[in-house]
């Protein structure tokens, strides 16, 4: 039976949130994710912003444990996420470093350079997010299987996106039929894949055994925690606008301010000028009035 008492920790608040808030909204089952299974190697595929990844460095963190992170990347994009300024790696990179570099590695390669840098069987916990078309998410399940240890789990995000060329969908169709799995509905969809045994991981099994009304529970809940993410963070975004826009009213103020006084200056200079002017164009006047009249 699924303990609600397991999900506590997915209640922490994240401290990496970024403009790109799709993998928002599930940060709090990777926070449960991380205590249940607290894998000695987790590998990201695709980290762009690092929300995804920050998430499970930050549980990590928090929970003190010994697991290895690696986010590879070349930061360049895609056709489906779109492609990436250098200053969004940089932005990263220095957040990264101040925050994680004790347990974590930034590999800024291919996918499929990157696998040289893992033995098979090392990887404990994969999550995949690059190129959403079949074909690609497909090479990366394929390439990266061999590098899953036995107790190993792989997550494939945007599952519940079904248009265009994207494909994850596709693939985590046809993974039902080899391994257990569980799928999370909000969010663009999380899946999750069970390809090791997991034994003696007890929360993570019960996730893949969850009974129908179980499963409503569960997806339930985590939905509901990671739309309270969604919301708090488009609060705050409006919030700044509502500031920065505030901020520009005052400056717009100030500088009319300053305009209606430059003015007003200006106004009494010309007013002086023309007094002057006219003082001297009439003096002739003036000097023969007062020879002229008595």
């Amino acid at each position: 039976m699924i303990d609600l008492s397991d999900f506590q920790i997915a209640y922490m608040k994240p401290k990496r949130v970024s403009s790109v808030i799709d993998w928002l909204q599930h940060v709090p089952f990777a926070f449960a994710l991380a205590e249940w299974h607290r894998p000695d190697v987790f590998v990201e595929l695709g980290t762009r912003t690092g929300v995804s990844y920050c998430a499970f460095c930050q549980a990590v963190e928090h929970l003190g444990l010994s697991t290895k992170c690696y986010a590879v990347d070349t930061w360049k994009g895609d056709e489906h996420a779109g492609f990436y300024p250098e200053k969004l790696y940089e932005e990263f990179s220095m957040y990264h470093d101040l925050n994680y570099r004790a347990f974590s590695v930034l590999l800024r390669m291919t996918f499929d350079e990157a696998l040289s840098e893992f033995s098979d069987g090392s990887v404990d916990l994969l999550h995949i997010d690059g190129l959403h078309t079949w074909e690609a998410v497909k090479h990366d399940f394929e390439t990266w299987l061999p590098k899953m240890s036995n107790r190993g789990i792989i997550l494939l995000h945007d599952t519940n996106i079904r248009q265009d060329t994207f494909g994850v969908w596709r693939l985590f169709e046809e993974s039902k039929a080899q391994y257990r799995t569980f799928e999370f509905l909000h969010g663009h969809g999380l899946g999750v894949v069970a390809v090791g045994d997991l034994d003696g991981y007890d929360k993570v099994n019960r996730l893949f055994s969850a009974s129908d009304e179980e499963t409503v529970l569960i997806r339930n809940l985590l939905s509901a925690l990671g739309e309270r993410l969604d919301l708090a963070h488009r609060v705050e975004k409006a919030r700044q606008a509502e500031d920065e826009l505030h901020m520009k009213l005052v400056v717009s103020e100030q500088r009319l301010s300053e305009m209606s006084a430059s003015l007003a200056a200006r106004e009494k200079e010309l007013q002086i000028m023309q007094h002057s002017l006219s003082w001297r164009i009439t003096r002739p006047l003036r000097w023969v009035h007062d020879r002229l009249v008595p």
